[in-house]
């Protein structure tokens, strides 16, 4: 039983972490594609 407890802790603890990470990789995308610059040539004028 305690075996079964410590897998299923190390599965939960597994998943948050990668959860963390997800969250953390979407944030970086965010924040690269807000602060990247425009590039010329794709703006409205004329």
């Amino acid at each position: 039983m305690k075996k079964f407890l410590l897998i299923a802790l190390a599965a939960v603890a597994g998943l948050f972490v990668y959860r963390q990470i997800q969250a953390d990789r979407a944030e970086q995308d965010l924040w690269t594609e807000a602060t990247d610059a425009v590039p010329a040539g794709s703006g409205s004028g004329s």
